[in-house]
Parts: structure tokens; sequence; C-alpha cells
């Protein structure tokens, strides 16, 4: 019986996070444009927020995805100490760490690109 009940919680969270992501992102974007028409309507100039570029939108996923990377193997190594099955669970960490630094190189090399 714990073993279907563990086997539904892992589907509905693998599905329902996504979901909920998705929703919320949504729902703030609808809030968003609903503020921008309403203000429109009453006459006020409202500035249109430029979305970012290439180069600043890599280089803040490489940013999020290296400390990401980086505090999952720490903890992971933190607890390493008591039980030494974690550092394979550590070692998942280089999946997002190689990511990021994708990213890096991704940002570096649009960089290069605007400047010559």
């Amino acid at each position: 019986m714990d073993h279907d009940l563990v086997a539904l919680a892992a589907v509905v969270m693998t599905l329902g996070i996504p979901m909920a992501g998705l929703y919320t992102f949504y729902r703030v974007r609808k809030l968003r444009s609903d503020e921008r028409m309403a203000a429109l309507a009453r006459g006020v100039n409202v500035p249109m927020e430029p979305d970012l570029p290439h180069a600043a939108r890599s280089r803040r996923s490489g940013i999020l995805l290296v400390a990401g990377a980086l505090g999952y193997i720490a903890t992971f190594s933190l607890l390493a100490r008591m039980d030494s099955d974690a550092w394979g669970a550590a070692a998942f960490g280089a999946i997002p760490l190689f990511i990021g630094i994708g990213y890096f190189i991704d940002f570096a090399l649009l960089r290069h690109d605007q400047i010559a």
C-alpha cells in the first residue's frame, strides 16, 4: 500500500509542479497586460519593459545553474559525512554545473560576436 502511495505522489508531483509553474506564469502575464490595458484606458503613459537580450538571459541562466549546482553538491557532500552513499547523489550536481558553464560559454561567445 505504501509503495502505491509513493508512486501516486511521484506522478502527481511530476505532473503537478510544472503545471502549477505554467499556470503561475500565465496568470502573471495576464495580470501585467490587464494592468497595462487599464492604465492605457485612463490615458496614462505606460513605458514598455524591454525583454532581456539573449546574452543577458544566458548569463542569468548560467549564474543560477552554477550556483544551484554548487549548493546541491555542497549539501550532499555534507550529508556524505554521515552516509557515504550520498556521494553518488552529489555527483548528479555535475549535470546542472556543466549546463551552467555552457550558458557562460554561450554568453561569452555572444558578447564576443557583439564586439566584433
